[in-house]
């Protein structure tokens, strides 16, 4: 009986099967309610830079400033915390856990050299503001062009 079935290859399924998923992964990216299970938090970071200093904001809502750990080795800036889910309460029964709890480390290369000693870090409002002030050597020279 078998010997009147053409063989053929089946890729085209395990093709189809990841065309499906990327679909639904798309298709569920933008919701308010994914669930996050199993992944790790990450908080959400901006780097913006003027021509004195560079300014790295850090979204940490609901952290204390003292379970923060800021460093700096050579051109890279690292950040660290943890991020503790508050107790239940008893009696309490919940529905639906969407915020994100746990340990975090975060690396970025910075776009130019920071005079390590006047680096400042303020905390307000759950937004991380570390100010670098560029060295000497990493300000912007203008070069002249002349015609030969």
């Amino acid at each position: 009986m078998f010997d009147l079935i053409p063989w053929r290859d089946r890729s085209e399924l395990s093709t189809l099967r990841r065309e499906i998923d990327s679909l639904f992964d798309r298709f569920f990216e933008g919701w308010p309610f994914r669930t996050t299970a199993g992944r790790q938090w990450i908080p959400s970071v901006d780097v913006s830079e003027t021509a004195k200093e560079i300014i790295v904001r850090a979204e940490l809502p609901g952290m204390d400033p003292k379970d923060i750990d800021i460093s700096i080795q050579g051109n890279l800036l690292t950040l660290k915390g943890e991020r503790r889910q508050e107790k239940e309460e008893e009696g309490e029964n919940y529905h639906r856990i969407e915020r994100s709890f746990g340990a975090f480390s975060r690396t970025l290369q910075l776009p130019a050299e920071v005079d390590l000693e006047k680096v400042n870090a303020t905390y307000k409002d759950g937004v991380l503001k570390i100010t670098l002030p560029k060295t000497e050597a990493a300000g912007v020279r203008r070069i002249e062009v002349k015609t030969a």
